[in-house]
């Protein structure tokens, strides 16, 4: 990429220096080896169940691999593991995490034993420095990153890091990070954010958790959520505090939609969009899924 080119990217917005300054970035951006950048999906993950389960979802999961060339690795930001600060994980052979509770033992027997990359960790946290990324050597694998990405690579032989949920920052902090690691795109790295666009737990009916099935405010919800993703309306999507009782009832806490989030700043806004798996279950859970590019 040349300086100018480089500079107009950035002047568009389709590389942010709220992390670093331009020089850096422009730097960073030039040691190391670019491609065509790969697209960047979110992917609503739902039941743990999914991952040993045939269903329409799963096979949406297996249709979108197809459509992806092979990256060098995996980053993933799971709804699952939230911080205080920023983490990467960082160590050569990440652990299978199970952790959810009263699942048949068929589910806690999955072991998904892809390999890390703390090269490319370290290249993360070298290309962002303010804030700081910690590497981290205790997390692995949880159930937001392997019950969906062993559908896409079941060989397990692509490295999957995890970058968490920094859960002390605002939906703008994060939106703002995912657009300075936007550049690892083109350097072989596929990005997936692993959440639920509408996730209320304690307004589910279970008993309907197989249907297709949504309350009249999760319909709502799902409907203007998609209405924004198809305007590039990212503004509406970064403030949905500010969307009326549907959002507040689909988005009861954050760390199931921030995922979504860093999709949106990952991705430029001239990339086409594709929804796919887009169906209400248990009437409070959207299984929404998005690739761009």
């Amino acid at each position: 990429m040349d300086r100018l080119n480089f500079i107009r990217l950035a002047a568009l917005g389709a590389i942010s220096p709220s992390f670093m300054s331009l020089q850096e970035l422009y730097q960073h951006s030039r040691s190391l080896p670019e491609q065509e950048a790969l697209p960047v999906l979110f992917l609503g993950h739902g039941n743990p169940m999914n991952a040993i389960e045939e269903n329409e979802f799963v096979e949406g999961f297996r249709k979108a691999a197809l459509q992806v060339p092979t990256p060098r690795a995996v980053i993933c930001i799971s709804a699952h593991w939230e911080t205080q600060g920023t983490r990467i994980t960082a160590m050569p052979q990440p652990k299978t995490i199970h952790d959810f509770g009263g699942f048949p033992r068929a589910l806690f027997e999955v072991e998904y034993p892809a390999p890390g990359d703390p090269k490319l960790a370290q290249e993360l946290k070298d290309l962002i420095k303010e804030p700081e990324i910690l590497l981290d050597h205790e997390w692995g694998l949880d159930h937001g990153a392997w019950s969906v990405i062993k559908h896409l690579y079941p060989k397990a032989n692509i490295p999957v890091l995890q970058l968490s949920i920094d859960y002390s920052k605002g939906p703008q902090y994060h939106y703002d990070l995912a657009r300075a690691l936007s550049v690892l795109r083109r350097k072989g790295v596929l990005f997936i954010g692993s959440g639920n666009m509408v996730h209320n737990l304690r307004l589910t009916d279970w008993r309907r958790l197989n249907d297709n099935f949504g309350f009249d405010w999760a319909l709502e919800a799902q409907a203007k959520m998609r209405n924004f993703l198809e305007q590039c309306d990212d503004r509406s999507l970064i403030d949905f505090r500010k969307q009326g009782p549907a959002f507040d009832l689909a988005i009861p806490s954050t760390e199931h939609y921030i995922p979504l989030l860093y999709t949106l700043g990952l991705r430029d806004q001239k990339e086409n969009l594709r929804i796919f798996n887009d169906e209400p279950v248990g009437g409070a859970l959207t299984m929404t899924s998005v690739q761009y590019g």
